[in-house]
């Protein structure tokens, strides 16, 4: 089967997306979840996971990267294996421009030319070792859904959200509502929340969840930013599961490793664990310090160049 792989990438520090988003949205980043400087900032991720996509899984058929009118200055547009598809391409207009990646995941399968069968991946979404199709689609085509378990961490929330009258976090509200939403029409809810790195999915079963929960999606398509209504994209997996569409497995952190990079200890726990899927988690609580770290790690981690590369001029 052909595989394509999509990302989305944004230059937080580039100044005429600043002004744009400013003019937009009369906000400024203001350190919160859903409004800080780790939301966009890029810290040549794309460049390294890139890097480790070409040396741990060479069968990707094309890789598409949905932008905001950007293109990353070390990417080599000549390069027939990579697109770089402006966010106008995919999106209705009542939704650009869109500061919203939650937004912007609903209209994925609408890119051009992208493969039945692809991958999604944020570009802090890494491969850690070599990974051959049937990692991510079964015999039968259908795509395999990592989960994780949450029962202890949803029991401590819920204590927490009930007792001490501390609210959900953004997307632990999301994933709720994605949940909800199939349990209705489905009569199944899943607890497991994703893995928090690259998924796999059929583009038909995208359109078709799209479309089943169509009245909802309208609802939100003027979210320019994030808000507390939002559908995470959870829900185009939770909805295959439903239809027997798709494979669960529930993994492990020693399978696929969230990495916090604010934490410092979790590099010796990537270490230990070797997973096969790592993703170096930026958020409100990061610094410039640990942004540097661990761009220092992944030039290290993969220190050769790509095909996507320009290469220098002799």
């Amino acid at each position: 089967m052909e595989i394509d792989i999509v990302y989305l990438w944004v230059d937080g520090s580039d100044p005429e997306w600043q002004a744009r988003r400013s003019a937009f949205t009369g906000k400024k980043l203001d350190g919160t979840e859903t409004n800080c400087k780790g939301r966009y900032a890029d810290n040549d991720e794309l460049k390294y996971n890139l890097r480790a996509l070409e040396k741990y899984a060479p069968w990707i058929r094309h890789v598409f990267i949905v932008t905001d009118n950007q293109t990353p200055a070390w990417l080599d547009t000549s390069n027939p294996k990579v697109t770089v598809v402006d966010q106008k391409e995919i999106l209705p207009e009542t939704s650009r421009p869109c500061y919203n990646s939650s937004l912007i995941e609903h209209f994925l399968y609408k890119i051009p030319g992208l493969s039945e069968h692809f991958l999604y991946a944020n570009d802090d979404m890494f491969l850690n070792k070599p990974v051959s199709p049937d990692v991510f689609f079964a015999p039968d085509g259908l795509p395999i859904i990592r989960l994780i378990h949450t029962r202890l961490r949803d029991c401590y929330l819920a204590f927490r959200n009930k007792v001490l009258g501390v609210p959900y976090k953004y997307y632990i509200r999301t994933l709720r509502k994605s949940a909800e939403l199939v349990e209705k029409k489905y009569g199944v809810y899943y607890k497991g929340k994703p893995h928090h790195n690259i998924d796999a999915y059929l583009k038909s079963s995208c359109r078709r969840t799209a479309e089943t929960f169509w009245p909802e999606i309208s609802e939100v398509l003027d979210n320019h930013v994030r808000k507390d209504n939002d559908i995470q994209r959870v829900i185009y997996s939770y909805a295959p599961l439903a239809e027997k569409r798709g494979h669960l497995r529930w993994v492990t952190q020693r399978t696929s490793f969230r990495f916090l990079i604010y934490n410092g200890s979790h590099y010796g726990k990537l270490r230990r664990y070797d997973p096969v899927f790592f993703c170096m988690n930026d958020s409100e609580y990061a610094t410039d310090s640990d942004r540097r770290k661990m761009t220092a790690f992944l030039a290290n981690r993969f220190p050769e160049k790509s095909m996507f590369e320009k290469q220098a001029l002799k």
